[in-house]
């Protein structure tokens, strides 16, 4: 099996601490994997209602995961302090493609790497619409 290649640090633009809390915690005393998508989720959709100025509760556009992965390197475990690092793989008229990895605080290789497929709709019919202005310009940011 061919060796994974590295998450490092330096590859992501933007950075989102995250507490774990002790309920992230499996049988085997680390976070399980489901937790993983619920930190790519946050990361994602902190930065687009802070930088991109999505309306959550009623704009009229809204973004749907249609597609995800992860791969895990390495455990993390309550209480570790992590940064989710976020970085734009491909941007499209309605979709985006985030890639993510999960560091724990102040180290340079990632734990995790993730990515997730966004498709933007418009609210009311649910059928993808063109990603709008300010949205598109703090996505671009990040790619």
């Amino acid at each position: 099996m061919p060796e994974q290649p590295k998450h490092l640090r330096s590859d992501y633009k933007h950075f989102q601490p995250i507490t774990t809390r002790w309920h992230d915690n499996d049988i085997y005393g680390h976070v399980n994997n489901v937790a993983y998508y619920g930190f790519f989720d946050t990361a994602v959709n902190d930065y687009l209602i802070r930088q991109g100025g999505l309306n959550i509760h009623g704009g009229e556009v809204v973004g749907f995961v249609v597609s995800s992965s992860c791969d895990y390197f390495a455990s993390i475990a309550f209480p570790d302090a992590i940064e989710v690092g976020l970085r734009v793989a491909r941007l499209g008229n309605s979709s985006v493609q985030y890639e993510l990895a999960v560091f724990r605080e102040d180290e340079r290789e990632a734990c995790a790497a993730g990515r997730f497929v966004h498709v933007f709709v418009e609210r009311a019919s649910n059928r993808p619409t063109p990603i709008p202005a300010r949205l598109r310009a703090a996505l671009e940011a990040l790619a």
